[in-house]
């Protein structure tokens, strides 16, 4: 039985093209005790795996060149060599960009289609939602009453972090790169305020959103947003990093405004985090998640491409700004 997977080809300059991967055919693997035999039905493309095709120090390994991609995928148990697992199950794990794989038990965790769409195990009580609740929850602390800023607010990291402030009873600026999905943020997560980042007047739209200043900014995307909204933290603001997508094809440093100035006279703080450290409290984020998604409270978007071999070209689409929430590839 023929397998498909895709593998690093080269590494980008810029922007990666379709060429920094190629498809090859091998052969469905044959399992060992303690292994499942997963048939791919959705991947997970991300932002942070163009991090992971620069050489150098990271918080995670980079892909060498000729390796499988490898990113969140939800998969069907085909066969098991493991007591845990049973043909048919759905599960989901960090697998590679293939047809079928095969994973050790305590790389998967199982799926539970009577309580969302399978799709939620990789956005909103997935990574990206675990994402949204600590970083916004644990680092930016969130209060009644304050304005939380969130950049790249219609991803599915960025929209899920707007309503979780919205249930904090904070008010809600997103800032997203069209006016179609700013319309998403106001009409149907109820955002109170959405700034398109493209428009030459966004500094402006900024502060006219912010009168009183920002406690609570959530960076998905840094560069020249970030620019403007640091002028506008309040005394105690707390800035959440967890993203940085307008730099990562870029082939020089970013050379910007500085924030310390802005910190320091705010008594400010501004922390970076990945969202693996939280790893021993994630049940705690996927319960809550779940109970708010149940109780009608969270909402989610998803963008799907359709096609295993119609990966890469989803990924790239990332960096324009193609995806309304989650972006996925429909393989099976």
């Amino acid at each position: 039985m023929l397998n498909k997977e895709i593998r690093f080809a080269r590494r980008p300059a810029g922007m990666p093209t379709v060429d920094s991967f190629n498809i090859a055919d091998t052969e469905v693997p044959q399992l060992n005790d303690g292994e499942v035999l997963v048939r791919t039905l959705y991947i997970s493309v991300d932002p942070y795996l163009r991090g992971r095709m620069r050489e150098g120090r990271s918080y995670v390994p980079p892909f060498e060149v000729g390796e499988v991609i490898v990113s969140g995928v939800v998969g069907e148990v085909v066969e098991s060599r493991a007591p845990e697992f049973a043909p048919g199950e759905i599960v989901t794990g960090m697998l590679g960009w293939r047809l079928c794989n095969a994973a050790r038990a305590p790389e998967l965790r199982k799926v539970d289609p009577r309580v969302a769409p399978v799709t939620t195990a990789l956005g909103v009580l997935g990574m990206p939602g675990l994402t949204a609740y600590f970083g916004l929850l644990d680092i930016g602390n969130p209060k009644e009453g304050e304005t939380v800023v969130v950049s790249g607010a219609a991803g599915a990291v960025g929209m899920t972090v707007c309503q979780i402030a919205k249930i904090k009873g904070c008010r809600v600026v997103g800032i997203a790169g069209s006016d179609e999905k700013n319309q998403y943020l106001t009409a149907e997560l109820g955002v109170d305020a959405a700034i398109n980042y493209k428009s030459p007047e966004m500094s402006r739209a900024l502060r006219e959103a912010c009168p009183k200043g920002i406690d609570v900014y959530f960076d998905n995307v840094g560069g020249e947003v970030s620019d403007a909204v640091f002028p506008l933290l309040k005394h105690g603001a707390r800035v959440v990093i967890c993203g940085q997508i307008s730099l990562y094809c870029l082939d020089k440093p970013d050379i910007g405004p500085r924030p310390q100035t802005y910190l320091l006279i705010n008594s400010a703080l501004m922390k970076g985090f990945i969202i693996t450290e939280y790893a021993a409290r994630f049940a705690e984020g996927v319960v809550n998640l779940t109970q708010w998604l149940v109780a009608g409270k969270l909402k989610y978007a998803e963008t799907v491409v359709e096609g295993f071999e119609n990966t890469p070209q989803a990924f790239i689409g990332l960096f324009s700004g193609d995806n309304l929430g989650k972006q996925l590839v429909k393989v099976a």
